[in-house]
């Protein structure tokens, strides 16, 4: 959906690397030398705020871009990706029976390009006792007037509880 995006976030690593670049990237974003692990952080932040909304935002894909957002999101992002943490023995769905008992609002943007909606209404079908929200005109970011709003009256609801 985002080929452009895709080319300079793959482009940045050297054709060498590319054949695992989930593997390069977590190299350089593990470096402690801020010039290695900075320019990769700000690559990845880059694609993900490109690929984050609706419709093209370059606010969104700058705020991705900034040092510190862009640091934080992409060793968390790529720790976990490269760990497979959302698998087996912590797949949320095999375990879900844990946590069915407590109160839930599950917000989902129908143009999700970086979580695509199949998983959450995978976790909606699988919690019936979650609310679940679609948000007819938003992709991922919670920066977006949709996914924020949603967000807000989810979390005043649970303040409520």
């Amino acid at each position: 959906m985002f080929p452009e995006a895709w080319r300079a976030f793959s482009g940045f690593l050297p054709e060498a690397e590319r054949s695992d670049i989930l593997a390069a990237y977590y190299r350089r974003l593990s470096d402690p030398d801020p010039h290695i692990h900075m320019p990769a952080a700000r690559a990845w932040g880059i694609y993900e705020g490109a690929c984050s909304t609706l419709l093209p935002n370059p606010e969104t894909v700058a705020a991705f871009g900034e040092d510190r957002l862009a640091l934080g999101l992409a060793r968390i992002e790529a720790h976990f990706f490269s760990r497979h943490l959302f698998a087996g023995e912590c797949d949320l769905i095999a375990r879900i029976g844990r946590i069915r008992h407590l109160p839930a609002v599950i917000v989902q943007g129908r143009y999700d390009m970086v979580c695509p909606i199949g998983s959450a209404d995978e976790l909606a079908r699988a919690w019936p006792e979650a609310s679940y929200v679609i948000v007819p005109d938003a992709g991922h970011s919670a920066m977006e007037p949709g996914i924020r709003e949603q967000l807000i009256l989810a979390t005043e609801r649970m303040k409520h509880l």
